[in-house]
């Protein structure tokens, strides 16, 4: 009887997508980046080993080492080069540009949001914005979507943070004021 093979799914991803799209599964991506020595390599090292010797591109440069630094326990869920990231996003029963504006005006934000001053870094009306988040430390970017003419959905990331368990609260965090904001708009 004919050994049967275990598909892995990395980062979502799995053997059979990713051995589509850079001709390896999981299974040899880890083998490969570890005769490679990629457990003592730094992020930009082991990119460098997937693009240089391998040929793939730049998205799947990044998704191969993320996973393999995942599995190999180089790199948390979360967590970025620069410190971690994490995301939420809501669907609000408002036109875009009325999401937007409970963003972008600052007296709006605070009824919902309540947080100590932000720096608006970069604003693009009715499509995103780059925030210095209250601590001076963290960066939030929100990013608005329609969907529709009275539907529009929000996506924020906080980058920057220093360890899981403050990107674990911050995750709560905005889940909790998303949640407030969709409360406040459609009542």
């Amino acid at each position: 009887m004919a050994k049967t093979k275990t598909a892995r799914k990395l980062g979502g991803i799995g053997d059979d997508a990713v051995a589509a799209a850079t001709g390896k599964d999981w299974r040899q991506w880890l083998s490969l980046l570890d005769k490679a020595g990629g457990k003592k390599m730094t992020h930009k090292e082991i990119v460098a080993v997937v693009s240089d010797r391998y040929g793939i591109g730049p998205w799947w440069q990044q998704m191969v080492t993320v996973a393999y630094e995942q599995v190999r326990g180089l790199r948390q869920k979360h967590e970025k080069p620069e410190g971690y990231q994490i995301s939420r996003s809501k669907t609000v029963a408002v036109p875009l540009s009325e999401l937007y504006a409970a963003w972008h005006d600052a007296k709006s934000r605070e009824r919902w949001m309540g947080d100590g001053p932000l720096v608006v870094r970069k604003a693009t009306c009715n499509k995103s914005m780059r925030i210095t988040w209250c601590d001076k430390k963290t960066c939030v970017e929100a990013n608005f979507y329609a969907k529709g003419n009275a539907k529009t959905q929000v996506t924020v990331q906080h980058s920057k943070l220093p360890d899981a368990k403050r990107g674990e609260q911050m995750k709560k965090y905005w889940g909790k004021t998303l949640d407030r904001l969709k409360k406040a708009l459609e009542n």
